[in-house]
């Protein structure tokens, strides 16, 4: 009897051909994206599902619009983060990185090739905005060795191609990130680059309805995560045995479940090792009575970033009154701080209007009061006085802007920090909190 791959695949057929954010209803396909538990999670949430084909079309025609708006010939990304935006198409996210072997030219006609690894053109077969798909993008040393140059000038000479039938005929070409040889072949074709970082960051700045949707079972689906590694940190602690690696590793694993895709950074630590903040999640066992912070640094759901800090008191016996003292300090921080969110309202002055950390919390702040989040930590970023460069973020808020409030709160040659971080969208009147994830009610000295 002949045995056919439409009879075996493992489709839900309570679902028809498309799930309900509009991307096929089959598990084998090439296109990542959520699990049915993170679908089922969210169903039960009561969650809107983002309608992903509208997603794509708002991103490609949000950076259209920025490359025509400035008369640009066109816009090439390499950053891999760039390309997600572009696409919505991932292909060794992590490894591309360090190893930039994809590319993407948005021209200003609209007219979008993407250049992948040699042998996964498919990749981004189910995105009609891309309408090529070619290889050759790998200008890096490890690749191409002595020879580098040689690639480079057969990459630049297709861009000019390209651009010669679908730019506006300006020289003029923004490029994001770009190895060495790259940047001569294009110059030397005659093209005048442009920071294509300024693009692309102002693009990526302001959410469509779908994204926004996107964020929230995002948010959704990490802080699920976060409650199971909760739950194994107060359920472990103080064994003898579970270390800061082993409840890290179950924040990775509940967002691979759901779809998830990494996470950014290594920002858990616990006891005294909280401060200095930044030391790397390692090998410390945990005790009982003491905290444990964190920063999620999550790329999550539909490759959305999920940004949020929590510190916990891990134990029986009540915190020290100082530590009580320190988060109720950050939660303040972060709270007036939010209050201040709203259109029209510029960086300059959310710097200048922010709620003042207390002396002893000065040396050790964290390195901003605000940043973006979309896909990763975005542009803007909201520095505190000391620190912020007058004239690099004169720019006015805008509904659609997502930005992470932060606060740490660290006593200079301490014994412990309180780090913590909401996720707020700003609104057509004000803003929306996103983060739902209590605060450790022992630390909020509620008992």
């Amino acid at each position: 009897m002949n045995s056919h791959f439409r009879d075996t695949r493992k489709i839900d057929p309570a679902r028809g051909a498309c799930l309900g954010d509009g991307t096929p209803n089959d598990p084998d396909r090439v296109e990542i994206g959520p699990t049915r538990l993170a679908f089922d999670e969210w169903r039960e949430a009561g969650l809107a599902l983002p309608d992903l084909p509208a997603l794509r079309r708002y991103r490609w025609e949000r950076l259209t619009a920025h490359i025509v708006a400035r008369g640009y010939a066109g816009l090439l990304m390499f950053d891999p983060l760039n390309i997600r935006y572009a696409t919505d198409s991932t292909n060794m996210q992590l490894w591309n990185t360090h190893n930039p072997f994809r590319a993407v030219l948005l021209c200003a006609d609209g007219y979008m090739v993407i250049w992948d690894y040699k042998n996964s053109p498919f990749l981004s077969e189910f995105n009609p905005l891309v309408r090529e798909r070619r290889a050759g993008a790998d200008l890096f040393y490890f690749d191409r060795g002595d020879k580098v140059n040689v690639a480079a000038d057969a990459f630049a000479n297709e861009v000019r191609l390209l651009l010669a039938e679908h730019g506006n005929g300006d020289r003029r070409l923004a490029v994001d990130k770009i190895m060495l040889h790259g940047m001569r072949s294009l110059e030397a074709q005659g093209f005048e680059i442009m920071e294509g970082e300024e693009v692309t960051e102002k693009a990526r700045a302001v959410k469509g309805p779908d994204e926004i949707a996107a964020m929230r079972c995002a948010s959704h689906a990490c802080e699920t995560a976060v409650a199971a590694m909760e739950h194994f940190a107060r359920t472990h602690a103080g064994d003898g045995t579970t270390c800061e690696n082993d409840i890290w590793a179950v924040l990775h694993a509940e967002n691979i479940r759901r779809g998830g895709e990494w996470i950014e950074t290594r920002l858990l630590t616990s006891g005294p090792r909280t401060n200095p903040w930044f030391q790397e999640c390692g090998p410390r066992v945990v005790q009982r009575n003491e905290i444990l912070a964190f920063d999620t640094d999550l790329v999550g759901a539909y490759g959305i970033c999920v940004d949020i800090s929590r510190t916990w008191w891990i134990g029986e016996r009540p915190p020290r009154a100082d530590m009580v003292s320190a988060m109720r300090h950050a939660h303040d921080h972060i709270m007036e701080n939010m209050a201040l969110l709203k259109p029209g309202i510029t960086i300059p002055e959310l710097t200048a209007r922010a709620h003042k950390l207390a002396p002893e919390f000065q040396h050790g702040k964290y390195g901003c009061l605000m940043h973006g989040v979309g896909l990763c930590d975005e542009w803007p970023l909201v520095a505190y006085p000391d620190k912020a460069v007058e004239g690099a973020f004169d720019y006015p808020l805008e509904a659609g802007m997502v930005l992470c409030v932060e606060a740490l709160v660290s006593p200079d040659g301490g014994d412990f920090s309180i780090k913590l971080e909401d996720q707020v969208l700003v609104t057509e009147d004000g803003y929306e909190n996103l983060t739902r994830y209590p605060f450790d009610p022992a630390l909020m000295g509620a008992g």
